[in-house]
């Protein structure tokens, strides 16, 4: 393949998600440090409802002031908690939001460059975006992890942090649709080898097509490692 023909090839879309307290952020945190473009659909999230935005306003006019702190800020923790409680609130949220995420997403990637990128998805399952990426990075733990994670980062009770998972998809639906799996139930250290591996079988992926995918990219630089399978 002569270099030209490798530029003007698409990057290779990795959807990385997982559940609530998984990981993800970290997991990301470590391709970005290999170079690789990392786009984020939670901080795209933030940056659609800065103040100013249409986005804040669409926000402000379903959901009133109360979720608007002193500073013109939306108050991220009460929106969160209103919405976690009533299903058809986050529903009117979503649809508030994600179009707005989903440009914002598009315009970005169009511009990123790279040979393969990182889209962070947290709701790739629930919303049934496998089709939006090439390939589908699950960053799993065991629940009761995600709920010892959630209860010491977020301050959540117990049954608040359980109510936060019961509004995702399982574990199961997202084993089921994962082309790679990085278990992350250990220490975070643990990582950095696991996403070494995943980033050069990555960049081999993103010099084959069809076929060639799996015939081609199961040398032992580029194969699934136990790290990140079960």
């Amino acid at each position: 393949m002569s270099q030209a023909t490798h530029r003007s090839r698409p990057p290779l879309r990795i959807g990385l998600t997982g559940g609530v307290a998984s990981g993800k952020s970290a997991v990301a945190e470590r391709f970005a440090a290999l170079g690789v473009p990392v786009l984020d659909t939670d901080e795209i999230a933030r940056d659609v409802v800065v103040p100013g935005s249409v986005g804040l306003g669409r926000v402000r006019d379903a959901f009133g002031d109360d979720v608007i702190d002193s500073d013109g800020q939306l108050d991220r923790r009460r929106l969160r908690q209103r919405v976690f409680a009533e299903p058809a609130l986050r529903e009117r949220l979503e649809r508030i939001l994600h179009p707005l995420i989903r440009a914002t997403l598009a315009e970005r990637a169009a511009t990123a460059g790279g040979v393969y990128q990182i889209h962070v998805i947290p709701l790739l399952v629930e919303k049934n975006l496998q089709d939006q990426v090439d390939r589908v990075l699950l960053v799993d733990c065991t629940e009761d992890t995600q709920l010892a994670r959630l209860m010491a980062r977020d301050k959540e009770s117990a049954a608040g942090a359980r109510r936060m998972l019961a509004a995702q998809a399982t574990r199961a639906e997202r084993l089921a649709i994962a082309d790679d799996v990085l278990a992350n139930d250990g220490e975070l250290a643990q990582l950095d080898e696991a996403v070494a591996t995943l980033d050069a079988r990555y960049r081999c992926l993103a010099n084959q097509t069809g076929d060639e995918i799996e015939a081609d990219c199961q040398t032992p630089v580029c194969r699934r490692s136990p790290a990140d399978g079960q």
